[in-house]
């Protein structure tokens, strides 16, 4: 009961003696950035696996698959012209990117693009749900070390800091809002969204606090 309550009470990201002591760290230690990579890879890696279970995908994956069945890109490619794109945003918001915001927007889109074809793609619906949840769990993982890490937050996630900033809204109201809008020009684009990107919503939020945790307690 006592970790149940851990995962869900948790407010902030807990550092560790590998972390690194600022995200601005250009310098980190060689742990330090052999975490920070393993989280990367493993995030990658879970939403390729959401990806080849056909039942849909992250919010922003099914907008670089939009942008990609709309263009000659790769999913991988297209996934780091939008991380590009959002760290554009950046600049107006005043949000100061770290080593591994760079490198989150270059290894999950390598990622993406070079795992897929090892990956099982189930035709039963059983199997395809249950990679969705392998997927989910991974991403989790994958967030617990990059996080932890501190060598700055993703693309992404820094717009989201930064908007809240900027409109002082709620966090949830802010992510939400995105990863709406995202998925919503994803799917007009063609982009698949099934129950994989429902359970991704419900779900991301748990897995990652469970990433956390995990992290937290087998690799002090």
């Amino acid at each position: 009961m006592k970790i149940f309550k851990k995962i869900f009470t948790l407010k902030q990201v807990p550092l560790l003696n590998w972390s690194s002591s600022s995200p601005l760290n250009l310098k980190p230690n060689i742990i330090t950035f052999f975490f920070l990579i393993l989280g990367l890879f493993l995030f990658g890696l879970g939403e390729t696996i959401l990806l080849a279970s056909s039942q849909g995908m992250s919010p922003w994956t099914v907008f670089a698959q939009g942008i990609s069945l709309n263009t000659n890109f790769s999913i991988g490619l297209s996934t780091f012209i939008i991380s590009m794109f959002a760290l554009i945003f950046w600049i107006p918001l005043k949000q100061k990117p770290g080593i591994g915001t760079i490198l989150n927007a270059i290894v999950v889109s390598i990622v993406l693009d070079y795992s897929y074809q090892f990956l099982p793609k189930p035709d039963q619906f059983f199997y395809q749900i249950l990679q969705v949840f392998i997927g989910i769990f991974i991403v989790g993982i994958g967030s617990g070390f990059y996080l932890i890490a501190n060598l700055g937050s993703g693309p992404r996630d820094g717009l989201m800091i930064g908007l809240q900033k900027l409109t002082k809204l709620p966090i949830f109201l802010i992510r939400s809002s995105i990863e709406i809008s995202v998925v919503s020009v994803g799917w007009y684009m063609g982009g698949l969204v099934g129950f994989g990107t429902f359970m991704f919503a419900v779900f991301i939020g748990t897995f990652v606090s469970i990433g956390l945790q995990i992290v937290k307690f087998f690799f002090k």
